[in-house]
């Protein structure tokens, strides 16, 4: 089993109350604090909850870039509505498809396992789950004034190297799909997380399923945020 470690942020964000303080290490040559893999792998739900609090560049510089191409944001008190209309469709087009649609406060994130949407260690998007995407292109686009974030995850088998770059090009190829498909480039962004951010443990076949996965983040652009 690899024996490599996570750097997790900064020294005190590494060690979150999710994780024990027994799962944080200290670099002996650079001093960084970190959390190791294998500790992660029991409390990766915790974990990948908390990294998923923060929008790719930055709430205020997204809102600000989505007005500015016309599209607008939502008032503040409109928000929950509007989430909770985007939600209800959401729901109903990937009812049965293998898709995951979890509401964080106001936040909404569809997870996609990979096995359904990308071929094994391809990152073009499988033609039989094209029709579920174009659903959800459909209801982001008829959603405009959120701020949309692709993430791709790998599970720890093979070269992390390997891992990373498989997870920018699914998030990619996801990405490109969306906007191809009438969702405005502007509001979205990319990255991969290769297998740092696991959402089960990698030691059973079945939480490596788990955390093979495109993420897509959708996030409410609210007036004056």
């Amino acid at each position: 089993m690899k024996r490599h470690s996570l750097l997790i942020r900064s020294v005190g964000t590494a060690c979150l109350a999710a994780i024990t303080l027994s799962a944080c290490t200290t670099d002996p040559v650079t001093g960084e604090r970190k959390i190791s893999k294998a500790a992660i792998g029991g409390a990766g739900g915790a974990l990948g909850g908390y990294l998923l609090g923060d929008i790719l560049g930055g709430r205020r510089d997204r809102t600000e870039k989505i007005v500015g191409a016309g599209i607008g944001a939502i008032a503040g008190a409109g928000v929950g509505a509007y989430m909770d209309a985007q939600e209800r469709k959401l729901r109903q087009q990937t009812a049965g498809t293998g898709v995951d649609v979890v509401r964080q406060g106001d936040d909404l994130l569809l997870r996609m396992p990979s096995g359904i949407t990308f071929a094994t260690n391809q990152a073009a998007i499988q033609p039989q789950f094209r029709g579920t995407l174009d659903q959800v292109a459909s209801t982001l686009s008829e959603y405009p004034k959120t701020m949309i974030d692709v993430l791709g995850h790998t599970d720890s088998d093979g070269a992390e190297a390997y891992n990373q770059t498989l997870s920018e090009r699914r998030a990619q190829s996801v990405a490109d799909y969306l906007s191809s498909h009438g969702v405005q480039s502007v509001r979205i962004s990319t990255r991969g997380y290769g297998e740092m951010q696991p959402i089960a443990s990698n030691e059973t076949p079945e939480g490596k399923a788990q955390n093979r996965r495109v993420e897509i983040k959708i996030v409410p652009a609210v007036d004056g945020a």
